[in-house]
């Protein structure tokens, strides 16, 4: 009977049909697949390598089929890392990235200026998907509420959830509603990450994001601005007089979105960069009366 494999031989044997199948993250995506699924820690990969695994290794197998065939690593494990905390996925969410936790860095940034920590303020998170963003701006800001809107109620559910996880649930109110249209209170920030990408480009996407993210969280008409049109038009309804208006945008559209806001009555006031140095969120104010 030959002798089971240890770790350190599926590892390797991971990364190698990653890839060979393709996959850039090969190694990376080999090691967060064996940890989830063998309930292995980073140490364990070294310290028993030369070991066999303690579970069985059919599941880990599956998933990297399931990896081979394009499916992200983190849609595969249904969750993901943000910030401070693990977001559940699901089909009505887009999967939340490195680049949005430069849009919080922004918020936190500008609300803890005009509220610091203590101060309770409301703020609308438009398109919430999994809740990411206003999770982690609930977390970092104890007495603040936001209303977390998004068309679809199987998103608001997601959110909702993870909410509960994080423990900012009773500070959350979930709405369905497209874009501002259905807020019937004042705000004091509207935070989004709507979708940006142009219409012509999504079919040209890593099969992992067009296959795998909701079309409407990506899909931002022909010029990849109508979302920011929607907000824009909306804002004066809703965002106090002294409001931010707060909003990831796609590589390259910073001037088109400042002009949009510009035209609403929002004064630009900075904007923070992504790792890859790309323009990526942008902050906006109402002038105070």
């Amino acid at each position: 009977m030959p002798e089971a494999p240890t770790i350190g031989e599926l590892l390797a044997e991971a990364r190698a049909e990653l890839a060979v199948a393709g996959i850039d993250s090969a190694a990376a995506d080999a090691r967060i697949l064996m940890m989830d699924s063998l309930g292995l820690t980073s140490t364990d990969l070294h310290l028993r390598s030369g070991q066999p695994p303690s579970r069985p290794v059919e599941p880990f197998r599956q998933r990297l089929l399931r990896r081979m065939a394009g499916e992200p690593v983190y849609r595969i494990l249904g969750y993901r890392p943000f910030y401070a905390h693990e977001f559940t996925l699901s089909a009505d969410t887009l999967e939340p990235r490195p680049d949005t936790e430069t849009l919080v860095d922004l918020a936190i940034e500008a609300l803890s200026g005009r509220f610091g920590r203590q101060t309770p303020f409301l703020f609308a998170d438009i398109g919430t998907g999994t809740g990411a963003i206003a999770v982690s701006l609930l977390s970092e800001f104890p007495f603040a509420e936001c209303i977390a809107v998004d068309i679809a109620q199987g998103a608001l559910d997601t959110a909702m959830e993870n909410a509960r996880h994080a423990g900012v649930s009773s500070r959350i109110r979930p709405l369905v509603s497209n874009y501002l249209g259905s807020i019937a209170e004042p705000l004091d920030a509207i935070v989004s990450n709507p979708p940006y990408i142009p219409s012509d480009e999504i079919d040209g996407l890593d099969v992992g994001v067009r296959c795998h993210d909701p079309r409407r969280a990506l899909d931002g008409g022909a010029d990849g601005l109508d979302a920011y049109r929607a907000l824009a038009a909306g804002a004066a309804d809703v965002l106090r007089q002294g409001g931010d208006m707060l909003l990831e945008v796609g590589a390259g559209q910073g001037d088109d979105v400042r002009c949009l806001m510009q035209r609403a009555g929002l004064a630009f006031v900075s904007s923070r960069a992504d790792l890859g140095g790309h323009e990526r969120a942008l902050l906006f104010r109402r002038a105070a009366g």
